[in-house]
């Protein structure tokens, strides 16, 4: 595919450096800013720049690789110049596709969304290998394109409706961010109780494997799973004694487990 980039950040340039990699050339890339373009020379040594008022060159994809808040500005600032492009997607798993809807009906628009951490260019670019990608397009020639893509790179495809996008990418904020949020916590209290963070390895490696192999639910162990309000007390009590600036945060965290493991009405009074 020829393929033109318009917003080289971290996610933009992953997908880019794994484009290129399975062989795809990139037509072109645009960037707002000039940090942007010194970003992308580091990373693609030889592309061609484009301006952003002077017509885009033919290319089999446009991507739109901007904030969500951007998407339908740059959409805007490009529509008019992109006749020779026969389809463009943004990268956004929250904005709608209508957000691209300056380049309907003249052109198929969609969202290519890879389901994954992408830290910086290089290592975004090697995570994408077997990363899902949410895909939402209404126009089936693209969307075939698209999955056709997303398995060039190693990617493993799935659709995903534009009035869901929103719930989807709350629940991959959850399962990207609070386990971190909550490792942030339990280091903190290993800290607080003498003892290095990395004793808690096997324990964290197991406990996301039991989550991912058995489901969430069915991983849960520990007082707060059996409803042992004593235990949930005592370790409360230690917490406001020995990190009391962690005492909200574990008891939300516990509020949270109880939640999922029906236990809420047993272990509330234990939180205080």
């Amino acid at each position: 595919m020829e393929v033109i980039l318009a917003g080289p950040g971290r996610a933009g340039l992953s997908l880019a450096l794994a484009l290129t990699g399975a062989g795809h050339r990139l037509a072109g890339v645009l960037a707002r800013r000039l940090e942007g373009l010194e970003a992308a020379s580091a990373v693609l040594p030889g592309a061609r720049w484009l301006e952003w008022h002077e017509p885009l060159p033919p290319a089999d994809l446009l991507v739109i690789a901007v904030s969500d808040a951007a998407v339908a500005e740059v959409a805007g600032r490009l529509a008019p110049q992109a006749g020779a492009v026969a389809g463009v997607v943004h990268l956004s798993g929250l904005t709608s596709v209508g957000a691209l809807g300056a380049f309907a009906p003249a052109c198929p628009i969609g969202c290519f969304h890879p389901l994954q951490t992408l830290p910086n260019p290089r290592d975004g670019a090697a995570r994408l290998k077997g990363a899902w990608v949410a895909l939402t397009c209404d126009d089936d020639a693209l969307f075939h394109r698209l999955v056709e893509l997303a398995q060039s790179i190693g990617c493993r495809p799935f659709s995903l409706a534009d009035d869901r996008k929103a719930l989807y990418h709350a629940a991959a904020s959850a399962a990207a961010n609070y386990p971190v949020a909550a490792l942030a916590v339990a280091r903190r209290l290993f800290e607080a109780a003498g003892v290095g963070f990395g004793v808690a390895e096997p324990l964290v490696r197991a406990a996301v494997e039991n989550a991912l192999t058995l489901g969430p639910e069915a991983a849960l162990t520990g007082p707060v799973a059996r409803g042992d309000a004593g235990t949930v007390a005592a370790q409360m009590e230690a917490v406001h004694h020995g990190a009391p600036d962690l005492a909200e945060a574990f008891a939300a965290l516990a509020r949270a487990t109880a939640e999922v493991a029906g236990t809420a009405s047993r272990i509330e009074e234990a939180l205080g």
